[in-house]
């Protein structure tokens, strides 16, 4: 079954999550507890959103000759390498978008322990569905623009995604050169178009994402940078309907990620992710986010938010 396949089929057979409504400008599907809904229609209009040049005033971001002509906003690249951390029945368990190497695509999994040993299920439907679906959030994690990218495997020719071949951001982790899986998707992102197998596969992981993590986890994310057109196209967000002003403005500041989890991260595998979510110190009862010490200093707190909004 295609991606669009099993969104559609996921929205048909889950009666508690019938829409009540539609969210803003783009008339996002919503359920009954304001979570974005992981289905086709949504797919469509995130897609139209992140290559709409008009809500964001022309302000695409940072970027070469050719890189917004069929590609996303810079944020989506920030966006897409941020995970969420559950704790579930079987323990913490972490969600993000990782790579699959016989189709070369991307999809969002969740990563828990069995007997010990770390397995990566589709977060999208099956087990891993449920499994999330009685877990409680404990908070995000920012993605990584250092160290080794999902895909290390690959070999994109040399222009690929507009002459970004992911290969290029692929980093040991001692590296300081710009690497990680936020530069591997700013490759993945330079082409959303529906003809694109691979940015298509990135959008629909992002919308699973959203749809299991919620509003505060695009918000936290697209917090992190005060430059890079980032709050404009975060108040873009907003307005279109993707997360709530409640939900963007979020009263949190971030804790920084300790230098054994960040090597773990940098890694930019689903097993070290997790014992990397493992070791960070969530706080019970509260939702938290992670960064990475390098851009810690450049987040945006909830009055820049809100002055962002105008609110």
């Amino acid at each position: 079954m295609t991606i669009l396949g099993r969104a559609a089929s996921r929205r048909e057979s889950n009666a508690e999550d019938t829409i009540v409504a539609g969210r803003g400008s783009y008339q996002f599907d919503v359920d009954g507890r304001g979570m974005i809904v992981d289905d086709a229609a949504n797919l469509e209009k995130l897609r139209r959103l992140f290559r709409d040049g008009a809500i964001i005033n022309g302000a695409w971001g940072p970027g070469a000759y050719g890189d917004f002509d069929n590609g996303s906003w810079h944020i989506l690249c920030h966006l897409a390498g941020g995970s969420g951390v559950l704790q579930s029945a079987a323990g913490r368990a972490r969600c993000g978008i990782t790579h699959v190497s016989a189709t070369d695509t991307y999809q969002a999994t969740i990563t828990v322990r069995r007997s010990g040993a770390a397995v990566t299920l589709s977060l999208g439907d099956g087990e891993g569905a449920t499994l999330a679906g009685a877990s409680t959030c404990l908070g995000f994690i920012e993605g990584s623009s250092a160290g080794h990218i999902a895909a290390r495997e690959v070999r994109d020719a040399p222009g690929a995604f507009n002459n970004w071949p992911r290969q290029s951001f692929d980093m040991d982790v001692s590296s300081a050169e710009d690497g990680g899986t936020v530069w591997e998707h700013w490759c993945t992102t330079r082409d959303i178009r529906a003809s694109s197998a691979i940015g298509t596969s990135v959008l629909a992981a992002y919308l699973t994402l959203v749809s299991r993590l919620g509003g505060r986890f695009v918000g936290a994310v697209a917090r992190g940078r005060r430059e890079h057109n980032h709050p404009l196209q975060l108040v873009a967000l907003v307005k279109a309907g993707l997360l709530t002003a409640d939900e963007a403005t979020w009263d949190v500041m971030p804790k920084p990620i300790p230098q054994p989890a960040q090597n773990l991260l940098y890694e930019a595998r689903p097993a070290d992710a997790l014992t990397a979510a493992e070791s960070l110190p969530f706080t019970a009862g509260a939702l938290e986010y992670f960064m990475f010490q390098r851009r810690i200093r450049r987040w945006s707190k909830a009055a820049d938010v809100r002055r962002d909004l105008g609110i």
